[in-house]
């Protein structure tokens, strides 16, 4: 008898119960949804090493990566960690007050904020940002290097009929 896992059980009991559907396009979606629970526990607990939350560590790696000055307007940090401007301000007092990053007027223009990793927060990040790496790499090594390959190939292809490529 073959072993299933929970979404091949699931597969299962569908095509008994019915058998004019294929099931087959939960195999991928089912998976992947299942992988991408087990994945998200795994790299949380990195952040969560470092006193980080899943959030506060996205705008922090937003900014480094951003490029000196490490700098951006609310807008632009908003827009790149793809939350509401009231989400990033919540993520953003608890930084604050950590002291990783700080708020500012633009050039004396009272009307333009900009956000600014510290120099505590760019140490921050860099630490947090070499065992996240390291997390990673731990975690894809469960696949062959030909099989990281080709499915970094097919989620690139699959993920561009749902956002655009950047130039």
């Amino acid at each position: 008898m073959e072993h299933l896992d929970h979404v091949g059980r699931i597969q299962q009991q569908w095509a008994t119960e019915r058998p004019d559907l294929d099931p087959a396009p939960q195999g991928i979606i089912g998976r992947l949804h299942r992988l991408a629970i087990f994945l998200r526990e795994e790299v949380c607990a990195v952040y969560a090493e470092h006193g980080l939350t899943e959030a506060e560590f996205d705008v922090l790696a937003t900014l480094r990566r951003s490029g000196e000055p490490y700098s951006l307007a609310p807008s632009e940090l908003a827009a790149q960690t793809m939350v509401t401007s009231g989400a990033t301000t919540k993520r953003l007092d608890r930084l604050v007050s950590a002291g990783y990053v700080s708020r500012h007027h633009d050039n004396g223009d009272q009307r333009r904020r900009r956000i600014s990793l510290t120099a505590q927060g760019k140490n921050k990040i860099d630490e947090v940002m070499t065992d996240h790496l390291a997390n990673e790499a731990r975690l894809i090594a469960q696949l062959s290097a030909n099989e990281q390959t080709a499915l970094e190939g097919a989620l690139k292809n699959w993920l561009k009929h749902y956002e655009p490529l950047q130039e």
